[in-house]
């Protein structure tokens, strides 16, 4: 992962006040977070939002997970982390998510994980392979990642290395996430596969 001081050649990190042209309430007109995670995410389930942004999708996945489930919002930018502090705090949400600062040394993550969302942010990742090995460590055995990319971002031939790095980590396709103006596919960790 990249943060943006300490950026590689020909990397680029959405900056943090961009969001606010993505995360508005027109957003859920034709990409309803809850609808999405509904099917993907369990109460009881420990789960990562990668890239999470001002918390689109933590605070309803923190929703979903129930009073026994845990989020981890997970991103380069402090100022994204603190959005999703305030807006966990004003959901009630706070105990249920914890925040997660990483840098370009890695994602540190600690303990495995039921669920995992990369949405709209593997394509900024200068080093996808060592970052889905990463990922594909950090769940549990059966255990489920959503990668969704922009179509505006990312062509089908780049996806389609995306889900090849994906598979060559230790993961495995289980279908397609069809959201708007996106590719999506959900992987599953294959059990006992080293990643």
């Amino acid at each position: 992962m990249n943060a943006p001081s300490a950026a590689a050649p020909g990397s680029h990190v959405c900056p943090w006040w961009l969001m606010y042209a993505f995360d508005n309430p027109l957003r859920r007109l034709v990409q309803d977070p809850e609808r999405m995670l509904r099917p993907l995410v369990r109460p009881g389930d420990r789960c990562l939002d990668l890239g999470c942004g001002f918390g689109y999708f933590t605070i309803p996945m923190a929703r979903l997970a129930g009073p026994s489930g845990t989020v981890v919002a997970v991103d380069l930018q402090a100022a994204m982390l603190a959005r999703v502090r305030r807006r966990a705090a004003r959901a009630g949400l706070s105990a249920r998510i914890r925040l997660h600062q990483v840098d370009t040394s890695g994602l540190r993550l600690d303990g495995k994980f039921d669920f995992a969302l990369a949405l709209w942010m593997v394509h900024e990742v200068p080093d996808r392979r060592a970052f889905l090995r990463e990922v594909a460590a950090s769940l549990l055995p059966g255990g489920h990642l959503g990668i969704v990319e922009p179509k505006g971002h990312v062509g089908p031939a780049a996806f389609a290395r995306i889900v090849g790095i994906a598979e060559d980590v230790g993961l495995t396709k289980v279908r397609d996430i069809r959201t708007f103006f996106s590719r999506g596919v959900l992987f599953a960790n294959r059990v006992g596969a080293a990643a």
